[in-house]
């Protein structure tokens, strides 16, 4: 299992997002809209409209991953305000994985 949280900071980006984005429109997101570094080592989630899934990207010095998780049952509680990102704590992160 992958564990987000041994990968740092991890940022929520609150609001929904398209889910058809790539790596290079997510980190341009964070970038131009949260004036963050998508390539600092932190994690950024992204969720959809529909709350049934998010998206990470995280940077590891030699190439960014994209990793994808939908759930099978249930909804995220996700914030929808879309000009805030928040950080999350380890236990918030453990609850997503």
């Amino acid at each position: 299992m992958i564990n987000l949280a041994e990968l740092g900071r991890a940022f929520s980006v609150c609001g929904k997002t398209d889910m058809r984005r790539g790596i290079d429109s997510l980190a341009y997101i964070v970038k131009e809209s949260f004036n963050l570094d998508p390539f600092s080592g932190y994690v950024f989630l992204f969720c959809g409209s529909l709350r049934d899934c998010f998206k990470a990207l995280y940077w590891d010095v030699q190439g960014y991953w994209l990793l994808y998780k939908r759930f099978e049952n249930g909804k995220l509680a996700w914030q929808s305000n879309e000009d805030e990102v928040r950080e999350l704590s380890e236990e918030q992160i453990m609850r997503l994985m």
